[in-house]
């Protein structure tokens, strides 16, 4: 069976990189664990924060790869005690976010059994090039190599 590209279309040259993006997206753990917020800060800044209580700094891991930022934590489980009933598991996870291309980590902090990472995005300044377009038929190399030649003897009678 072929796969259907969402972005097939000769228009989208060079959307391959969003192609993968919604593929990740779709790999993804769909699982509820921890729980989380994602809210703005200011005009560039986002933060995430995790609910990952019963984890200490130690048993959390954040790294960044390309543009997926992931949250890993472990706990391990104390051989020495004795449950009587167990209500609260020690569990693993790994959160992913996929961000968008320019986001940076800027910090994380870990209050109160909440993890925040904070994420900005720079503010990128808008940039227009014009773009020279040259000819390849003969009559329009032969009208710039004169002209040029003029302008290369008019500068060298001025000397």
């Amino acid at each position: 069976m072929s796969r259907i590209s969402l972005f097939d279309s000769p228009l989208f040259l060079g959307f391959d990189h969003f192609e993968r993006l919604v593929d990740q997206l779709s790999k993804s753990s769909s699982e509820g664990y921890p729980p989380y917020n994602i809210e703005q800060i200011g005009d560039q800044g986002f933060r995430i924060t995790l609910a990952v209580a019963g984890f200490s700094q130690e048993n959390l891991e954040i790294s960044m790869e390309d543009n997926q930022l992931t949250i890993k934590g472990s706990q391990s489980d104390d051989a020495d005690r004795i449950y009587l009933h167990r209500g609260i598991a020690t569990r693993q996870f790994q959160r992913s976010f996929v961000l968008a291309e320019g986001i940076e980590v800027s910090s994380a902090d870990f209050d109160n059994g909440l993890l925040h990472i904070n994420l900005v995005r720079p503010k990128i300044a808008s940039q227009v090039r014009k773009i020279a377009i040259k000819s390849n038929d003969n009559r329009g190399l032969k009208a710039i190599t004169s002209k040029t030649c003029e302008a290369s003897a008019k500068e060298a009678s001025a000397r």
